[in-house]
């Protein structure tokens, strides 16, 4: 099976020309050395994804006929990845809620704050 289409079949990307792309832009490694979209899987590989600053590492158990559903992924994939990298993408997503939202048309809860300020 080709690796873009298995990324795609074991919900790893939600397209699979996202995959595809994630392939061609050299995020996707397999023995520590980029893949094209075409490489054809053979079992057992170890699949290192790169996705921001965090490189998730699976390991391939079997191969779908077509995309799965969420509860079947684990028939076919099995996530290793590190625990330094699951902290560090915790780290981001912590880092990501102190940021300031987008100024712009206050919404609604905003108004309603001004309303409760200035009574």
């Amino acid at each position: 099976m080709r690796i873009d289409k298995y990324l795609w079949a074991v919900r790893l990307f939600k397209t699979r020309s996202l995959a595809t792309k994630h392939c061609r832009e050299g995020k996707v490694f397999i023995a520590d050395k980029p893949v094209k979209p075409s490489l054809e899987l053979k079992g057992q590989e170890r699949i290192v994804v790169r996705k921001g600053a965090v490189h998730f590492t699976y390991e391939v158990t079997g191969f779908p006929k077509s995309r799965v559903g969420a509860p079947l992924v684990d028939a076919f994939v099995r996530d290793i990845t590190a625990p330094e990298e699951i902290a560090k993408l915790e780290q981001i997503r912590e880092a990501q809620k102190d940021l300031l939202r987008p100024v712009g048309r206050p919404t609604k809860r905003d108004r309603r704050d001004w309303e409760r300020y200035f009574k």
